[in-house]
């Protein structure tokens, strides 16, 4: 029993001391903080400003959004315009007419936040009078002839003669082979495709652009087609030699191409009424132009349907102001010198030097026969390679 007693006691002194060495039962065990969790993306409000405030029709500005809120938020937006239009960079376009145009940029996050901006639209000024250097530029485009099978040549009489009553660039080079980027080159300043059958309408500065803006009449003078016509090739008529209707500026309204194309048969009809455009680009087809016909058809058909006429208009008669420029678009295919090729570039008229054969050592190509052009119809700041190409004004009356 005694021995039971004493088991019993060592047990139980064996349990206090572990109970001991565990620190007791009763300590209260530590906790882990709750984490407070983040905040939910809020935003706050949307601020917008453009720059600058007043624009002209049709020109730019451009706007910014600032969004502002609490949290990991985005600060995307999606813009509107009242009037106008605004791309996803907040670049805004004028429409054509003046307005204040309301700018809002919403939040992609919360749509409900969003913030506006007002823009000025302004009709733009009228420039300042001035006198151009010609009421009356006559543009006549031939094909596909070589300067050396042109000047002198026998076959060519008629133009010849142009060339020793009138000026003679010696060193006029075409810019590219086949033609229809040097339609381009002088009309746009660039040569923009060398695919022939393009129908392609472009939006990029322009003469037509320039004539249209600055209130400068100008006509398009095109045989086998109507009134107005925007179709591709049709009869003797190939559309690559008329890149006016391949300018968005009159392809893209018939109102305009109603206004400017016209068939050629007008050209008579606005002579004896002596309503001459200030600008007149006359478009052969492919049997009077020297393409597919003769050079003697094309000579003669020019001489007969062009010189002949114009010379019984006063503007070309001693006092007018009247430039007819007879140019080729490119030299045979074999001849790249320059791009194009050699080819004439004929001057004629009051507005010219009489008998005057080019003297400088200049090289001339289509973009300067754009910028003289641009030059004699007093249009500023020509376009694309125009704006840096001489000026042929060697050939020119001087003022």
């Amino acid at each position: 029993m005694l021995v039971r007693n004493r088991v019993r006691s060592s047990l139980a002194t064996l349990f206090l001391i572990a109970l001991l060495a565990c620190g007791g039962g009763s300590k209260t065990p530590a906790t882990t903080p709750t984490p407070t969790p983040p905040a939910s993306p809020t935003i706050t409000s949307v601020s917008v400003s453009c720059s600058p405030t007043t624009v002209d029709v049709s020109t730019t500005a451009q706007c910014d959004a600032a969004v502002t809120g609490t949290g990991s938020f985005s600060s995307s937006v999606t813009w509107s315009a009242s009037t106008g239009t605004i791309d996803t960079t907040g670049l805004f376009t004028a429409p054509a007419s003046a307005a204040t145009a309301t700018i809002t940029a919403t939040s992609t996050q919360d749509t409900t936040k969003s913030g506006t901006a007002s823009i000025t639209v302004q009709a733009k000024s009228a420039p300042a009078p001035s006198t151009p250097r010609s009421n009356h530029v006559v543009l006549v485009m031939e094909e596909n002839q070589s300067y050396s099978t042109v000047v002198g040549s026998s076959a060519w009489p008629n133009l010849n003669h142009l060339i020793a009553t009138g000026a003679l660039a010696t060193n006029y080079y075409a810019d590219t082979h086949p033609s229809i980027g040097n339609y381009f080159m002088l009309t746009t300043g660039q040569i923009l495709t060398n695919d022939d059958n393009s129908t392609t309408v472009y939006s990029v500065d322009n003469i037509a652009r320039r004539m249209l803006s600055s209130g400068v009449a100008f006509r398009i003078y095109a045989e086998g087609v109507t009134q107005g016509y925007l179709g591709g090739n049709t009869g003797l008529y190939l559309i690559r030699h008329n890149p006016f209707a391949m300018l968005s500026d009159v392809a893209d309204s018939p109102t305009v191409a109603n206004d400017v194309l016209w068939p050629f048969s007008q050209l008579t009809i606005d002579l004896s009424a002596h309503a001459l455009p200030a600008f007149s680009y006359i478009v052969p087809d492919v049997d009077d132009d020297a393409h597919n016909g003769t050079p003697q058809q094309a000579d003669s058909w020019l001489q007969t349907n062009v010189v002949t006429p114009l010379s019984a208009d006063p503007a070309f008669q001693t006092g007018g102001d009247g430039v007819l420029i007879v140019d080729f678009d490119e030299a045979a295919t074999t001849d790249t010198t320059h791009g194009g090729g050699h080819v004439a570039a004929v001057l004629w008229g009051p507005g010219v030097r009489t008998g005057y054969t080019q003297t400088s050592s200049t090289v001339y190509q289509h973009e300067s026969m754009l910028a003289t052009m641009m030059e004699l119809l007093n249009l500023p700041d020509p376009p694309g390679n125009a704006a840096n190409a001489p000026l042929m004004n060697e050939f020119l009356v001087q003022q």
